[in-house]
């Protein structure tokens, strides 16, 4: 059985998605992986904004990015959405509580 999470784990990765920006961010990138300037007009938001969503998204594991190398030889930063599946019941929170507990003793 896995490791269940601490509370601050827990409530870190729920936040992540706590957020519309965060969730269209996600949605868009279902449809495959992109660039952050293409992301950005995507999304209609600002590249700056639109990192400081990323980060948090992918400290939560809902994306990852990698380098590629465009056309013109620049680096260029590609997000992709990672599958993941996030499930919240009482045990879930419970078990977070408990691990939580368990490493504070």
């Amino acid at each position: 059985m896995d490791t269940p999470e601490t509370a601050d784990a827990l409530a870190a990765r729920l936040a992540a998605m706590a957020s519309t920006q965060r969730l269209r961010i996600v949605a868009t990138l279902v449809e495959g992986p992109l660039h952050v300037s293409a992301l950005a007009r995507r999304v209609e938001m600002s590249r700056a904004l639109l990192y400081m969503h990323l980060r948090k998204l992918e400290e939560a594991g809902f994306v990852t990015s990698r380098l590629e190398l465009g056309e013109d030889g620049k680096a260029m930063n590609v997000f992709s959405a990672e599958p993941f599946t996030v499930t919240i019941t009482p045990a879930v929170v419970a078990a977070a509580i408990a691990a939580t507990d368990e490493s504070e003793e």
